[in-house]
């Protein structure tokens, strides 16, 4: 089971005088890096949000978001009456003009309004977090579900990788015979006597230098990890990158040895499929 970065979780939840709306979304990257963006009123609260999602989300580029919408008569501004009224009286004095032009006036200067500073209603806010968690979880459901797609791309393109291996481990005798061929078929074109003894110790000496063997082996049991990685109950990414590195490094080897146009064709039909395993193995977490 492998999860992806990217996704989406979102949860709202309506109190008596606003909406309070969370939103999360994920892309892919090497380590966890969030950005919070919230009401300044909830921002003491900054510090156990990042671990909370540090411990449910890992890694990813994180944007987390509160939006508040207040659905009622609900202000924490209010008009500095006494203040307002002396602006009048000044004003009065300078200018001719009724009530209400004076109050338009007045309210512009300078302390005509109070903002009064809220403070987080902790029985609020156990709400709000409940709703948090809420986001998490969606976005961890979403996070699967594109896990899934990840996981059927990379069981067909391992699966091509075997079925290509096999054509390889098919094809190394006539390999083999090939080069014994060749290096035969040159030796005598120089018309010289030879001790076939002597070649043949030889022969046997260079085509072990060419022996794919333990490569296939090694391949063949990188493939099968990687396969029972990703069927395991935690999704690690970075684990699945390691034997993708090690599944290169063998295909890489076979493609030197090979020595063989047939076979190097089909070591380059394994590259492609393993970069493309690669390419995804970013998105997993």
């Amino acid at each position: 089971m492998i999860y992806s970065m990217t996704g989406y979780g979102k949860s709202v939840l309506q109190l008596p005088t606003k909406k309070v709306t969370i939103e999360l979304k994920s892309l892919n990257s090497k380590n966890l890096d969030l950005n919070a963006r919230m009401p300044s009123i909830y921002r003491e609260k900054e510090l156990s949000i990042r671990k909370l999602l540090a411990d449910k989300l890992e890694r990813g580029k994180v944007d987390f978001s509160i939006y508040v919408e207040a659905t009622a008569e609900d202000t924490s501004t209010q008009i500095n009456t006494p203040v307002v009224k002396q602006y009048m009286e000044q004003l009065r004095q300078v200018v001719d003009g009724n009530d209400i032009e004076l109050l338009k006036m007045a309210v512009r200067f300078p302390d005509a309004l109070n903002t009064v500073r809220e403070e987080i209603d902790e029985n609020e806010w156990q709400l709000i977090e409940a709703e948090i968690h809420k986001a998490v979880d969606d976005l961890n459901n979403h996070r699967l579900d594109e896990g899934k797609v990840l996981e059927q791309d990379f069981n067909a393109r391992v699966s091509t990788i075997d079925n290509i291996l096999e054509q390889v481990i098919a094809m190394d005798p006539e390999r083999v015979q090939g080069v014994r061929e060749r290096l035969l078929k040159g030796v005598e074109e120089l018309k010289e006597k030879y001790d076939e003894n002597r070649f043949e110790q030889e022969l046997v000496y260079y085509i072990e230098k060419f022996d794919i063997t333990e490569e296939k082996v090694r391949l063949k049991n990188h493939l099968n990890y990687f396969i029972e990685s990703i069927n395991s109950e935690d999704s690690n990414g970075k684990k699945l990158g390691f034997i993708s590195q090690e599944m290169g490094r063998e295909i890489n080897t076979i493609g030197s040895k090979s020595n063989y146009a047939p076979m190097q064709q089909l070591v380059v039909q394994m590259k492609d499929e393993l970069e493309k395993i690669k390419e995804q193995l970013l998105n997993v977490l």
